[in-house]
């Protein structure tokens, strides 16, 4: 028999508004990712909706219509509000949007609900005014046109997320599953969201800041990758690895490693290295009772000043503060 606590649980409703020529996958997404963040006992996190304006069916890209429960008055009752992307209509031909969903939109926004786009989602937000003077992204394809259309927000193409806070952009398809892990675990933690994603059997943690497979010239064969020393790397995180070392592994020279490395996975090898350390160091702060020295060094920082520098400039808070907020302890492990 589940606690009362646990009965008590209000799931944080999310609100997706579809409108014509809506993406298939974008518009799946959140309701996929989303509802695979629950407890232990099960009890889902978030409830997700799909509006549309007027409530009317609206056309997709797939080849079908999308016949939604809600109108734009479920804007109004949410937490959160995501925009799929689209691929055809006023917000992307000329950068306009219907007045009834730019007034639902900025009220949503005006309220503190977090507002969040999946690809040329981008394209509505800003033709609502939600993007002037922002950091934002979309899709690499679309760059041009949108910086045409919208000169007023500062574009990043080559990223896969960014979040502001009030207001979250991914790029395109699956930069949408990783933006959405993304909010799962800053509102849950690394456990939920690490669950989540392998009920999606997806990656768990793709940085935001990570490049967009935007295409380049493809390297040659010869090299067999770094898949391999980056797993190899993985499994040392606590020991202290240098670039030498990886190239090493890999059996490449150290400036054919990097370029590599850095085709392979859009980071540099010490970047992806602060990655995978400040992953970890989050899990054991939620999961452990090792101090933040111990961590320091388990997580491969060497100093424990250097590993509070990093962890808040890629997290946003001091380690003893993120621990405050995810820590599982027997009793509220026992509660959820």
């Amino acid at each position: 028999m589940r606690n009362n606590r646990a009965m008590t649980l209000v799931p944080h409703r999310i609100a997706v508004l579809a409108l014509d020529d809506v993406v298939g996958l974008d518009l799946g997404t959140p309701a996929q990712v989303f509802g695979c963040a629950r407890t232990d006992d099960l009890t889902p996190l978030y409830t997700v909706e799909t509006c549309t304006p007027g409530g009317r069916p609206v056309r997709s890209t797939a080849g079908f219509q999308v016949l939604p429960d809600h109108g734009l008055e479920l804007l109004d009752q949410a937490d959160t509000v995501i925009v799929p992307g689209l691929h055809g209509g006023p917000p992307m031909t000329d950068g306009t949007l219907d007045p009834e969903v730019v007034a639902a939109l900025r009220a949503a926004h005006e309220r503190g609900v977090r507002i969040m786009s999946i690809c040329t989602g981008a394209f509505v937000l800003a033709a609502a005014g939600l993007l002037d003077g922002r950091p934002a992204t979309t899709h690499w394809a679309y760059a041009d046109r949108f910086r045409r259309l919208h000169p007023d927000v500062e574009l990043d193409p080559e990223v896969l997320f960014l979040d502001t806070g009030a207001v979250l952009t991914s790029a395109g398809v699956a930069a949408g599953i990783d933006l959405c892990l993304h909010v799962i675990r800053s509102d849950h933690g690394s456990e939920v969201a690490n669950r989540a994603a392998r009920r999606c059997v997806v990656p768990p943690w793709r940085d935001g800041g990570q490049a967009q497979y935007i295409e380049r010239p493809v390297p040659r064969a010869a090299a067999a990758g770094t898949a391999a020393t980056r797993e190899w790397a993985r499994q040392r995180l606590h020991e202290p690895v240098a670039l030498r070392d990886l190239a090493a592994h890999a059996r490449m020279s150290v400036r054919t490693f990097t370029r590599h490395f850095r085709s392979e996975t859009g980071l540099s090898p010490a970047q992806w290295l602060i990655q995978q350390r400040t992953e970890h160091a989050r899990l054991l702060l939620e999961t452990t009772d090792l101090t933040v020295d111990q961590i320091a060094r388990h997580a491969g920082f060497g100093t424990t000043a250097a590993f509070r520098q990093h962890f808040h400039q890629r997290v946003g808070v001091a380690p003893t503060a993120y621990r405050r907020t995810f820590r599982r302890t027997p009793e509220a492990a026992a509660a959820r």
